[in-house]
């Protein structure tokens, strides 16, 4: 299958199962860490067809997406002598494609690249839509810039080879899109196992659907886009205080909208038991739902940190219901705090 992701500037499609052959008649980066390397390299590098191809490897997890890793990536694309015309391939997870799109929109003031995700996460969500970024000790993806990919290609086989939690984690940003987009998909989700082959396909293709829609309409994120955001507000600070090393960010994406389903339960946007609907699917692929905070005082001043915050207010999406949405910036710090505590 094929879905268009329609810009004004610069339009692309997601393949779903179709990678066959990429020809490039040009230098090529792919750019991957040693899990994934291990398990879908020689398999990425049987269907590349280029004037010349390097591998760029770099360390595998969240902590290491920073400017640090971020000049390895550039220094190997230097030592390989990459122009402007030259393309990088992420093969990996959101965080691969999140450093390697944002290595490609300051190399040489800007290079193509290619999205080939090998996570849940990454084939619904990170791989689409031009977000790139890398962290720093002030918070997640607070750096960085919207680089849309010449292409995405998404392979189902990859996610044979993915870990439970990891698998799990994807789940969690298709529940997101659900709640917020589409009840009937989300009933879906409640009815089916995504265990299931052709269920798990389906899934996917459904939620790049909504995410191509939204990208369409929003690329730059100042309007419906945010909504995907649900439970992201809460994640964030979460990923933070724990040093982005407890949680997959699937995982705090589950914490977080059940944190901002409670706030959508005190503000009469969503009755009881449509939250305890929305955790029974989220605790079906064995998510976390819960989280002690420390401080409530410290994660509340953590909110100011997000993207979304601004003119002291903080926003936050919530749903309305199941398959509608509210984007609330102006609720009080007292209500916030009562929340948390």
């Amino acid at each position: 299958m094929q879905i268009d992701i329609n810009l004004q500037e610069k339009s692309y499609k997601v393949f779903i199962n179709e990678l066959k052959k990429i020809s490039l008649d040009t230098k090529v980066a792919i750019v991957t860490n040693p899990t994934v390397s291990a398990l879908h390299l020689d398999t990425l590098l049987g269907k590349i067809a280029a004037s010349e191809c390097f591998v760029i490897t770099i360390p595998d997890g969240e902590q290491y997406k920073n400017f640090e890793t971020i000049n390895t990536i550039l220094e190997e694309c230097f030592t390989h002598r990459l122009d402007r015309k030259s393309v990088l391939i992420a093969l990996g997870g959101g965080v691969i494609g999140d450093m390697t799109g944002f290595v490609a929109s300051i190399y040489q003031r800007g290079i193509s690249f290619i999205q080939v995700p090998t996570t849940l996460l990454a084939q619904v969500d990170a791989s689409v839509g031009g977000k790139t970024g890398i962290n720093n000790k002030f918070g997640k993806n607070l750096v960085g810039a919207f680089w849309q990919p010449r292409a995405v290609y998404c392979e189902t086989e990859f996610l044979k080879t993915l870990p439970k939690r990891e698998f799990s984690a994807g789940v969690a940003e298709m529940i997101k899109m659900a709640v917020t987009f589409d009840k009937d998909f989300f009933e879906w989700l409640e009815l089916n196992s995504l265990h299931v082959e052709k269920n798990l396909q389906y899934a996917i293709e459904k939620c790049v659907k909504i995410k191509a829609d939204v990208v369409s309409r929003d690329e730059r994120e100042e309007g419906i886009r945010a909504v995907l955001n649900y439970g992201h507000t809460f994640c964030h600070v979460i990923e933070n205080e724990t040093n982005y090393s407890t949680y997959l960010h699937g995982e705090g994406v589950a914490i977080g909208m059940v944190l901002a389903n409670s706030l959508a339960n005190r503000l009469d946007l969503l009755s009881v038991e449509e939250g305890k609907r929305i955790q029974n699917v989220l605790e079906k692929y064995d998510l976390p739902t819960s989280y002690t905070i420390a401080s409530a005082e410290k994660f509340y001043d953590s909110f100011f940190l997000d993207k979304k915050s601004a003119n002291k207010k903080i926003k936050f999406i919530l749903p309305k219901g199941i398959g509608d949405f509210a984007i609330k910036d102006d609720i009080s710090k007292d209500v916030l705090l009562e929340i948390l505590q």
